[in-house]
């Protein structure tokens, strides 16, 4: 059964030589469990730049993969100790995007929870810098605490 949800995602950016950039995107979203596997879907906001786009957060018990499709279209599989290729479109052109894993620490339930993702990312075979993000979702009717 698909639940009304608030979904809050917290992004770190780390490069070489340039200070780090992080980023908080708090919106509402769908949670739903099918078996053993977890998923969220959002719609993007101008605020993200990614135009008319949903995105849909699948969480598996060994993976976790983020699929955009709309104005911008991406693939992006993340998975302990493994590096994963994909393409990323943004509607006015194609990047190669590889993402190696270090660590997913998850914490999920049919009421919501928290996944965080320690990775690096490459763009176009470039080492792009190394990043996080967390991911909290919780009932939209719950009490934040």
């Amino acid at each position: 059964m698909k639940k009304d949800v608030i979904i809050t995602i917290r992004g770190l950016q780390q490069y070489e030589e340039v200070d780090s950039d992080s980023i908080e995107l708090v919106t509402e979203g769908c949670f739903y469990q099918k078996g053993e596997t977890y998923y969220a879907t959002y719609r993007e906001s101008a605020l993200t730049g990614l135009g008319d786009t949903t995105t849909t957060m699948k969480f598996e018990p060994n993976r976790v993969t983020v699929i955009r499709f709309g104005d911008t279209h991406t693939h992006l599989v993340f998975e302990e100790g493994q590096k994963h290729l994909s393409y990323y479109d943004m509607g006015f052109g194609s990047l190669t995007v590889g993402v190696s894993t270090q660590q997913i620490r998850k914490s999920l339930s049919a009421c919501g929870g928290q996944v965080e993702i320690d990775y690096s990312m490459e763009i176009n075979h470039a080492l792009a810098g190394e990043n996080a993000f967390c991911v909290h979702i919780r009932e939209a009717d719950a009490v934040q605490n």
